[in-house]
């Protein structure tokens, strides 16, 4: 017989709110939106039509409301995969576990889980400010699903072990995976936009091949990435939460999806500053998707 998760993998705050969200189950739409900056929840939810929901802790910020008649939620995640295991987690938890029993929910509720961010282009054609890439599988460079014993389950192997192989991998950093998004929510919200690969790294500089002070170990490894195709696929972008997003959605039977507005292509070695007009468009343009 399966015991009440205990209090400290479960953890509650004193209003019985899920720890680092600061929510409770009855605050989130089936629909949300993950951004990374907190600054982009305060200017999606002014284009709400309605709030209900206003909370926050640390960097996480939640708003949900409607727009056009559909309840929608906006979340920020801060940045890097360990946040996103928090976040989904902590999602999961929301809408499939009886927070005040301790118990999983018998009927399942499956969440739509929406990233808009910013990324990196990793290919020439691929142009800064106005291009948009919708990541169709995410190559994890972080390691984090294989904490969880479902990975067989979600893992592209056949992907994994080709792009292992193309990159002749070190065999001292993370193993790479391979996780596929949501086809639904990839039609849904995908139209118009670069589809492909995505290359999830686990920082912002050495692991997506910048140097400051610090020489690289494999400073190969960008153009490798940039080569490597599967099945007429290439790896479009760099990014840093898309591969822990698919993995931990698709284990918990979420549906996931990750549009990225490019703001740098370091094959030409270019940098957007004001990008934030983009970045309106994917928000107007995926809110009004959403809604219809």
């Amino acid at each position: 017989m399966q015991q009440p998760i205990p209090a400290s993998q479960l953890v509650l705050n004193n209003e019985g709110a899920i720890y680092h969200l600061n929510l409770h189950p009855d605050q989130i739409a089936d629909d949300i939106i993950l951004v990374g900056d907190p600054g982009r929840v305060e200017m999606i939810s002014s284009l709400f039509d309605t709030i209900e929901v206003k909370r926050q802790n640390r960097e996480l910020f939640t708003r949900t409301g409607t727009y056009n008649g559909k309840r929608i939620t906006v979340i920020s995640t801060g940045m890097g995969t360990d946040n996103i295991d928090i976040v989904i987690n902590e999602l999961d938890a929301l809408a499939n576990i009886d927070l005040k029993t301790r118990m999983p929910k018998e009927e399942h509720r499956s969440l739509n889980l929406i990233r808009l961010g910013t990324c990196g282009a990793l290919q020439a054609d691929i142009e800064v400010e106005d291009s948009y890439v919708a990541t169709t599988h995410a190559i994890g460079l972080d390691g984090l699903i294989y904490f969880y014993e479902k990975n067989k389950e979600v893992n592209e192997t056949a992907i994994r072990d080709a792009f292992i192989q193309h990159m002749d991998y070190p065999k001292d950093l993370p193993l790479p995976y391979v996780v596929e998004g949501s086809k639904m929510l990839l039609e849904r919200l995908g139209k118009g936009y670069f589809h492909g690969f995505t290359a999830t790294a686990p920082g912002f500089y050495g692991p997506q091949g910048r140097t400051l002070r610090m020489h690289l170990a494999y400073p190969e490894s960008n153009r490798k990435i940039e080569n490597f195709e599967y099945n007429g696929q290439r790896i479009c972008n760099f990014e840093m939460e898309s591969s822990a997003l698919y993995g931990l959605g698709k284990m918990m039977g979420h549906n996931c999806l990750t549009i990225c507005v490019v703001i740098a292509n370091r094959v030409a070695e270019k940098f957007a500053i004001d990008y934030h007009p983009y970045v309106k468009k994917l928000v107007i343009n995926t809110l009004e998707r959403l809604s219809k």
